[in-house]
C-alpha cells in the first residue's frame, strides 16, 4: 500500500508540471496565432490598400512613426502622437478627419524639442556689433553688455529677464534686438502684436475649429527650429481686446519664467516648454499696457535722438545704406554736414530717424534723373538751393515768439510727444468778466487740473503780486494752447500757466528767451516731471537760451546732459517754488511791494422825505 501512494504522489506532480507546460504551449500557440492573424490581416489590409492606390499612406504613417522616435519628444506628447498614428492607420487617406489628424501630428513633429543652439557669447564682439548697427543709445547698450556678461559668467541659460525696449518710432527699438540675438548667436524671429485682439492668435484656436492653427508662439518656434531663440514681441503696448478674450493676458503665462516651461496651446493640448527661449518686447509707450504683464519685464527707455546723434547716423548708416540700394559710388552724390542739418532741422520732425532716410532716399532719386539728364555730369552735389527746389519750402519752420511782440501773458512752455520734445506757446488774456475761468486748446483733464491749481496759488499770493483780491470775481481768465487740433495733457505744463496769468494780472512782461517745464501745487511747490531730455533738446531747437527745471528733476537732468555731450549749452535753473519762477521768468520782479489801490467807503447820505 505504501508503495502505490508513492507511486500516486510522484504521478500527480507529473500531472502537474504536464498540465503547466500544456498551459504555456497554450498561450504560446495563442499568442503565435493572435500575431500570425494580426500580421496576415495587415498584409492583407495592404493588398487590398494597394489594389485601391492608397499605399502611400501606410508608407507614411510608418514614416511619421519613425520620426517620432528620433525627436525626443515629451511623454505626453509621444503618447498624443501614437494615438493619433493609431487613428490615422485605420481612416482613409482623403477623409476630413485624416487631413486634421495628419495636420496635427505634423505640426508636433515639426516643432523642436531637444535641439538646442550654443550661445557664442564675447562681450567685445557684443560691443562691436551694436556699435557698428546704432549710434547713440547709450544707456540701453550698457544694459545689454550687462546682461551678457551676467549671462557669460554665471552660465545660466534659463529663466533670461524679459526685456521691454521702450521709445519713441524708429529708434532703433527693433534692430537692437535683432543686434542681442546676433551677439548670443541664437535664431531670432519677429512677431507682430499691433491690433491683436483674439487670445486665439497668442495660444492658438482649438482642433474641433475648421483650419485651426496654433498661436503665434508655437508657430514662432516651429520657424525658429532651436528651443532657445530670441523671439521679439514687437508693439507690445498695441495690444487690444474684445469678446474672443484679451491676448495681453493670454501673455502672463508666456512672459513668466516660473510658468513658461508647461505652456499649453489650445491646438497642441500639450505643454511645451518656453523656459529657455529669450524674449524681448517693444513699445512706444509704456501707459497702455497692463500692469500685471509690465511687471514682468524690464524696462529700457530709448530717448529720442539729438540732431547731431541724427546727423552722424545719417553719415554713418543710412546715406551708405541708400547708395548700396541704388548701386551709386560715393563719389556721384555728395551731401554736405550743413545741408544734413538743414534738412533734420527744417524738413524733419521726429525723436528716430525714419523721415530722415525717406528725405535721402528722394534726394538720391533726384540726383540718379540729374545723372542720367546729363550724360557728362559726373557727380551731384546736393546744396540748400537743391533741397529747396526738390523737397519745397521747409515744413518745419520753429515758431518762435518774436520778441517784437508784446510779451505779457504768452509763456513758453516744454512738451513731450511721442516724436520727440516740442515748445508749448501759452497766451492768458484777462478780460472784464464775473472771474471764469476758461481753457481752450483741446487740453486734457490733468492738464485742466493743473491751471485751477495754478489759479488757486495767485488767489494765495494776491496780496504779494501786488494783485487785487477781487479779481476773482471782476475779471475773467482765457487759457488758451494754440494748434487746437492737437489734443494736449499732462501736469508739467502747470508752472508755465500760472507765470502767463501772473503776468496778464500783473502787466508784467515775460522774458521771451525763457523757456520752463513743471508740476505746481496749491502751495506754489514745483514738483518732477517727466520726458527731460526731449523737452531740452527742444528747448535748444527753437533758440532758447534758459530753462527752468524742477530742482527734483536734478539727478535725471545730469544723466540726459551726460547722453547729449558738450555742445548742449543751453543755462539750466533749478527752481522748487513758484515764486523763484516768478522772480526768474518775469522782467520785473513781481514780489516787489507796491501799492494796491484800495476802494473807498464813502458814507451813505441819509434819504429826507
Amino acid at each position: 500500500t505504501s508503495r502505490m501512494l508513492i507511486i500516486a504522489s510522484f504521478l500527480s506532480k507529473e500531472i502537474e508540471i504536464l498540465e503547466t507546460e500544456q498551459t504555456i504551449k497554450g498561450r504560446i500557440q495563442s499568442q503565435v496565432e493572435k500575431n500570425q492573424r494580426e500580421y496576415y490581416l495587415t498584409e492583407q489590409i495592404k493588398a487590398i490598400q494597394k489594389e485601391l492606390g492608397r499605399d502611400d499612406n501606410s508608407l507614411e504613417v510608418s514614416k511619421l512613426k519613425e520620426k517620432s522616435k528620433t525627436l525626443g519628444l515629451s511623454t505626453e506628447a509621444k503618447e498624443k502622437v501614437e494615438k493619433e498614428l493609431k487613428r490615422l492607420e485605420q481612416m482613409p487617406p482623403l477623409s476630413s478627419e485624416a487631413v486634421i489628424s495628419k495636420h496635427y501630428i505634423d505640426w508636433i513633429l515639426s516643432l523642436p524639442w531637444n535641439n538646442e543652439s550654443k550661445d557664442s557669447i564675447s562681450i567685445e564682439k557684443a560691443e562691436i556689433i551694436l556699435e557698428k548697427n546704432h549710434s547713440g543709445l547709450k544707456k540701453a547698450k550698457e544694459r545689454i553688455i550687462e546682461f551678457l556678461a551676467a549671462k557669460k559668467y554665471s552660465g545660466a541659460s534659463e529663466k533670461a529677464p524679459i526685456i521691454c525696449l521702450v521709445g519713441p518710432p524708429g529708434v532703433g527699438k527693433t534692430s537692437l534686438a535683432s543686434a542681442i540675438a546676433e551677439c548670443l548667436g541664437r535664431e531670432f524671429v519677429r512677431i507682430s502684436l499691433g491690433g491683436i485682439r483674439d487670445e486665439a492668435e497668442i495660444r492658438g484656436h482649438r482642433r474641433t475649429y475648421i483650419g485651426a492653427l496654433p498661436g503665434k508662439i508655437i508657430q514662432a518656434m516651429k520657424k525658429a527650429k532651436t528651443i532657445n531663440p530670441v523671439i521679439l514681441l514687437d508693439e507690445i503696448d498695441k495690444i487690444s481686446k474684445d469678446l474672443h478674450g484679451d491676448p495681453a493676458s493670454a501673455l502672463l503665462e508666456v512672459l513668466d519664467p516660473e510658468q513658461n516651461k508647461s505652456f499649453v496651446d489650445h491646438f497642441l493640448e500639450v505643454e511645451y516648454d518656453l523656459s529657455k527661449v529669450m524674449f524681448i518686447t517693444t513699445a512706444n509707450i509704456y501707459d497702455t499696457i497692463s500692469y500685471p504683464l509690465l511687471d514682468r519685464m524690464e524696462i529700457i527707455s530709448l530717448s529720442g535722438y539729438t540732431d547731431r546723434e541724427k546727423a552722424e547716423i545719417a553719415t554713418k548708416f543710412l546715406i551708405p545704406k541708400k547708395l548700396k540700394e541704388f548701386r551709386l559710388k560715393n563719389a556721384q552724390i555728395k551731401i554736405a554736414k550743413e545741408v544734413l542739418e538743414l534738412i533734420i532741422s527744417d524738413y524733419t520732425k521726429e525723436a528716430g530717424v525714419r523721415q530722415l532716410e525717406r528725405i535721402i532716399a528722394k534726394l538720391m532719386r533726384k540726383s540718379i534723373q540729374d545723372l542720367l539728364k546729363d550724360k557728362d555730369l559726373k557727380s551731384v552735389t546736393v546744396t540748400a538751393e537743391r533741397v529747396k527746389e526738390w523737397l519745397g519750402n521747409a515744413k518745419y519752420k520753429k515758431s518762435a515768439l518774436d520778441p517784437k511782440k508784446d510779451t505779457i501773458g504768452i509763456v513758453t512752455g516744454l512738451a513731450w510727444t511721442e516724436v520727440g520734445g516740442d515748445i508749448l506757446e501759452i497766451e492768458t488774456n484777462i478780460v472784464p468778466g464775473k472771474g471764469n475761468l476758461s481753457l481752450t486748446g483741446q487740453l486734457g483733464e490733468v492738464m485742466q487740473e493743473s491751471a485751477q491749481a495754478a489759479l488757486t496759488y495767485i488767489r494765495y499770493k494776491a496780496e504779494k503780486l501786488g494783485v487785487k483780491s477781487s479779481f476773482t470775481s471782476t475779471k475773467d481768465i482765457h487759457i488758451h494752447l494754440p494748434e487746437g487740433a492737437t489734443p494736449k495733457d499732462g501736469p508739467s505744463a502747470g508752472i508755465a500757466m500760472c507765470t502767463a496769468v501772473v503776468s496778464a494780472l500783473t502787466k508784467n512782461p515775460v522774458n521771451l528767451k525763457i523757456a520752463m517745464t513743471g508740476e505746481i501745487t496749491l502751495r506754489g511747490r514745483v514738483l518732477a516731471v517727466g520726458g527731460l531730455k526731449e523737452k531740452l533738446l527742444a528747448a535748444k531747437r527753437y533758440g532758447m537760451e534758459r530753462v527752468i527745471v524742477p530742482k527734483e528733476n536734478k539727478e535725471d537732468i545730469d544723466e540726459a546732459l551726460n547722453d547729449m555731450g558738450k555742445d548742449f549749452d543751453l543755462k539750466l535753473i533749478y527752481a522748487d517754488s513758484m515764486d523763484d519762477v516768478l522772480r526768474i521768468a518775469l522782467e520785473n520782479n513781481p514780489f516787489k511791494k507796491r501799492p494796491i489801490a484800495k476802494a473807498v467807503k464813502r458814507p451813505r447820505k441819509k434819504k429826507t422825505n
